[in-house]
């Protein structure tokens, strides 16, 4: 092939390299949205709703959700609320209905540590009334702290307190807090207090489930080298 030491053909040579670094920086095209279930929030090829059962519970638990927490991917407070018959979640910091719902419920507690004494046993063995509500801020720990002080009402409330147990299933989520335990546990473990005639183990199946796609996906060698000798 002859050589071209035209400037015509120089030009060409240069339009044609212009665009080739315009196509180096074109960014790849998105990939479209994984469908998701309607109802578990989770994508449709790893859906938990069949995981998820009705539980009675006569306690009513609210979970105060902070935004943060609502786009989790791992939202345990989520399958909470669809495994019971009478659960309801908020989203937001500032709650305004909040004095209305617990001025109409007959005894309300807020499921959040103290440093005080709380009334653990007590509110399950005394003859107080039973607690009608059970208030639960779901956030780290420090959103959590922001749910309480936006909303002073939830500061005149009784603590509910769990005890030292069982260490949390939550294996795929590092903590500096030994006896933390996700969301959903602490519900869990609340209610079985609160309610001890009634079983809440099977409130537990979806999130179990949760825990083992997530290590699935992540791998064996993953999971072991980031979260099983933490």
């Amino acid at each position: 092939m002859d050589a071209c030491w035209g400037t015509g053909c120089a030009g060409a040579q240069q339009r044609q390299r212009a665009r080739f670094r315009k196509m180096e920086r074109m960014p790849e095209p998105k990939k479209p949205p994984r469908l998701r279930c309607e109802h578990c929030q989770r994508p449709v090829s790893h859906c938990l709703c069949t995981y998820i059962s009705q539980i009675p519970n006569r306690t009513r638990v609210l979970v105060l959700q902070h935004p943060d927490e609502a786009r989790h991917p791992l939202n345990t407070a989520r399958l909470a609320v669809s495994g019971l018959a009478n659960a309801q979640m908020l989203v937001g910091e500032r709650f305004p209905q909040l004095d209305g719902i617990i001025a109409s419920a007959g005894r309300a507690l807020l499921l959040f540590p103290s440093k005080e004494e709380c009334p653990l046993q007590m509110a399950a063995t005394s003859d107080e009334a039973e607690p009608s509500l059970l208030i639960v801020p779901d956030g780290t720990w420090r959103k959590a702290r922001k749910i309480i002080s936006e909303n002073p009402v939830l500061g005149t409330l009784p603590r509910f307190c769990l005890p030292p147990g069982e260490p949390s299933e939550y294996r795929i989520r590092k903590t500096r807090e030994p006896g933390a335990v996700s969301t959903i546990e602490a519900i869990a473990r609340s209610l079985s207090i609160l309610e001890p005639a009634q079983s809440f183990e099977r409130l537990l199946t979806p999130f179990k489930a949760l825990i083992e796609q997530q290590v699935q996906a992540m791998g064996e060698d993953v999971y072991r080298r980031n979260y099983q000798n933490r």
